[in-house]
C-alpha cells in the first residue's frame, strides 16, 4: 500500500497542493488512487476523451472550470481530463445513503473531490457558493454549472449569477468547458453510459479583473455571467435559450415563466445535485 501510495504521490502535478480544498491538512489520496490508477484509466480506454483546448488551464492559482451541464456523468468527465485536483459540490444526500450502495456512492463522491452540501434551510446556494470560495482562496480548481441544473433537452439555458459571484470574491480566471456529447453517452435518468468518445472544449481563460471594484452590483453580476454564457454558446454549438433550465418533471410554480421565478434565489442558486 505504501509503494502504491508513493506512485500515487509522484504521478500528481507539480502544482498540487498537499491539502483538501476545504478541509485543510487532509491528504486526498483516495482521489489520486481513483483518478490514476482505479477508476481513471479505465474510463479513459472506453471513452477515449476527445479534449481539445486542455493547455488554456493556468497550471497553478485560482481557477473556475464553467462547464454547460448536460449530463451526470460531467462531474466525472472534466475532472478526469484535467491534471490538476477538480471540486465540484453535491447534495448531501448523496453522502448518507445507507448499504452497500450508499457506501460505494459516499466512497465515489468523497474520493473524486466531491465536497457535500446541505440543501435544507434554503441556504443551498449560499453554501455551495461558501465552499468553491474557500477551494478559490487556497489556490485550488472549481466546477461550477452556471445553468444550475442538468439541461432538460440539451439545449443551452440562462446562467445564473452565482459563477459571477465567485469571479467577483476570488479574483479567479475563468476558463469556459464545453461539453459537447455527454448527453448522448449518458441521458437523463439513465444509470449506465452508453460506450462512446466523450468530447470535450476548454476556452482561453476569462479574465474579470476590470470588474474587481464591483462586488456586489448586480448589473456586473448579470454582465459577468452572460459573457460566460456566450462563451458556452459558441464553443458547445447548442441553441442557446434565454431563460432559466427547469429541471425535467417540474413545472413552473402557478405557471410562472421561469425567467420570472423566484427571481433573487433563480439567480444566484448553484447546482448541487
Amino acid at each position: 500500500m505504501d509503494r502504491l501510495r508513493e506512485c500515487v504521490v509522484a504521478r500528481r502535478p507539480a502544482s498540487y497542493a498537499s491539502k483538501t480544498p476545504g478541509r485543510p491538512g487532509k491528504d486526498p489520496v483516495f482521489y489520486w488512487l481513483l483518478k490514476y490508477v482505479v477508476l481513471g484509466p479505465v474510463l479513459k480506454l472506453l471513452f477515449r476523451p476527445d479534449v481539445r483546448g486542455l493547455p488554456h488551464l493556468p497550471r497553478s492559482g485560482p481557477v473556475i472550470l464553467a462547464c454547460n451541464h448536460l449530463s451526470f456523468s460531467d462531474s466525472i468527465f472534466t475532472p478526469l481530463v484535467v491534471g490538476r485536483r477538480v471540486t465540484f459540490v453535491a447534495k448531501a444526500e448523496y453522502f448518507t445513503g445507507k448499504g452497500i450502495k450508499g457506501w460505494l456512492m459516499r466512497q465515489f463522491f468523497s474520493g473524486t473531490g466531491t465536497i457535500p452540501v446541505d440543501r435544507s434551510g434554503g441556504r443551498a446556494a449560499q453554501a455551495a457558493l461558501d465552499t468553491l470560495l474557500r477551494v478559490l482562496r487556497e489556490g485550488g480548481v472549481a466546477g461550477i454549472y452556471p445553468e444550475g441544473t442538468r439541461s432538460p433537452d440539451g439545449r443551452l439555458y440562462r446562467g445564473k449569477t452565482g459563477v459571477a459571484r465567485l469571479v467577483l470574491e476570488s479574483g479567479a480566471l475563468v476558463v469556459p468547458v464545453a461539453l459537447l456529447n455527454t448527453d448522448e453517452i449518458q441521458p437523463t435518468g439513465t444509470l449506465i453510459p452508453k460506450v462512446k468518445r466523450v468530447r470535450m472544449r476548454f476556452g482561453e481563460p476569462l479574465d474579470f479583473s476590470r470588474y474587481a471594484q464591483a462586488k456586489g452590483d448586480r448589473f456586473v453580476e448579470r454582465a459577468i455571467t452572460d459573457e460566460i454564457m456566450f462563451e458556452l454558446m459558441a464553443m458547445s454549438g447548442r441553441e442557446y435559450v434565454d431563460v432559466y433550465a427547469v429541471k425535467p418533471g417540474l413545472a413552473p410554480l402557478g405557471g410562472t415563466p421561469p425567467q420570472e421565478a423566484g427571481a433573487e434565489d433563480s439567480e444566484k442558486a448553484l447546482d448541487t445535485a
